[in-house]
């Protein structure tokens, strides 16, 4: 199911970098930072609001390792209108980049909206290229060009007010990077999202399966991966498929009211501490039965690659193992983070296997479905989109 183009073009200058930050707009700033640093271990960073000048911008900065997540919460119109329809999540997905006003250009000949053009912020640290483009949904992006800014986060951020003495007693979340952000869709409306990426920030498909290769009993979703040239930046675009009841990507377009980004895959280089010290701090991970890793301990016995964590071990933390010749990967998924059965968490260890774990998707689904069925959302669902109760 592995993909790679073989003419992936890269921008005439200019250049994707890296995730910059993620921006989510939440109805509490204040409870949310707190939420992420207390169960995940992120750290407060910066601080803008009404403390700092900000008259309309509550934000809280933080960071674990590379990721950063400000959390904002913006009384006017716009922001209220975005929390009615989609409850809390992810507004905006930063880039760092070369050439931020080269890059806007090339999107702009190429039919992208851009919603900011671009501009400069300034403070004593230096200066920031920043521009934001319209991208699936109610979602954005930002450009964030930063060569040479040595403050903390951004001009207009101040150091955090407050740092809770709890959080320096609490084991390390050991998380290091975005790996992937994944962007779920209505059905049928994947490719073009997939085609936008490529028109107009010039990125490849890295990566794709479909329904006949991810399906269970009851539903089955359709995946492709696009990435920038030197594939440092790495976004899933899902879309459900007919199944025999309602997917997890369904349910999730259903509550989000439309297109948004379902989880956010974080890497660490030891996940067998971080989640021991995750589920310490109190984060609630998907659960799959024991039943997957008797199959898995058998599979692995004829496989080329040897996997170097205990699967006992793996097994008592629910962590999950997908592999080929070549390598594995270890994963596991957060239970959704808001009260919406929306945005989730996952977190990603890699050993030279650049895939999503789709070997896993099958176990994945089926420990979602439990939890769509106890929220009364496994439904039939008919092929106009009509879900049927059973």
């Amino acid at each position: 199911a592995l993909i790679h183009i073989c003419f992936c073009l890269q921008h005439e200058q200019g250049r994707f970098l890296c995730f910059d930050h993620l921006t989510f707009w939440v109805g509490n700033a204040k409870q949310a930072a707190s939420y992420y640093c207390n169960k995940l271990g992120f750290e407060p960073l910066a601080y803008r609001g009404l403390e700092t000048g900000s008259r309309e911008v509550v934000s809280h900065a933080v960071k674990q390792g590379k990721v950063k997540k400000p959390q904002s919460l913006h009384p006017g119109s716009e922001m209220g209108e975005h929390l009615v329809k989609h409850g809390d999540g992810v507004k905006d997905i930063a880039f760092t980049v070369e050439d931020c006003d080269f890059l806007v250009e090339t999107a702009r000949e190429r039919g992208a909206v851009i919603v900011k053009e671009p501009h400069t912020l300034e403070d004593k640290y230096g200066k920031v290229r920043l521009a934001v483009l319209q991208t699936y949904g109610d979602t954005t992006h930002t450009f964030v060009e930063r060569s040479g800014y040595s403050g903390s986060f951004l001009p207009g951020f101040h150091p955090p007010l407050f740092k809770d003495p709890l959080l320096a007693k609490l084991p390390s979340g050991k998380l290091n990077f975005i790996d992937h952000v994944v962007g779920n869709q209505p059905d049928d409306e994947m490719v073009p999202v997939v085609d936008w990426y490529q028109k107009n920030l010039l990125f490849h498909r890295f990566w794709s399966v479909d329904d006949k290769q991810l399906q269970t009993e009851f539903s089955a979703l359709r995946s492709i991966v696009v990435a920038n040239y030197e594939e440092t930046v790495k976004m899933p675009i899902n879309e459900p498929a007919m199944g025999n009841r309602k997917s997890q990507i369904q349910e999730y377009v259903e509550y989000y009211g439309g297109p948004g980004v379902q989880h956010i895959a974080m890497n660490t280089s030891d996940i067998i501490t971080a989640i021991r010290n995750l589920k310490e701090r109190g984060m609630e991970f998907m659960s799959v039965p024991d039943t997957y890793y008797n199959q898995l301990r058998e599979n692995l016995k004829n496989s080329k690659v040897k996997v170097l964590e205990d699967v006992d071990v793996l097994q008592e933390l629910k962590i999950l193992v997908d592999y080929d010749d070549n390598g594995y990967l270890l994963q596991i998924f957060t239970k959704p983070v808001q009260d919406r059965p929306t945005v989730f968490l996952e977190v990603i260890q890699r050993h030279n296997h650049q895939g999503f774990g789709a070997g896993n998707f099958k176990s994945l689904f089926e420990a979602i479905e439990a939890d769509q069925n106890a929220r009364g959302n496994l439904t039939v669902l008919t092929p106009n989109g009509i879900s049927k109760n059973m």
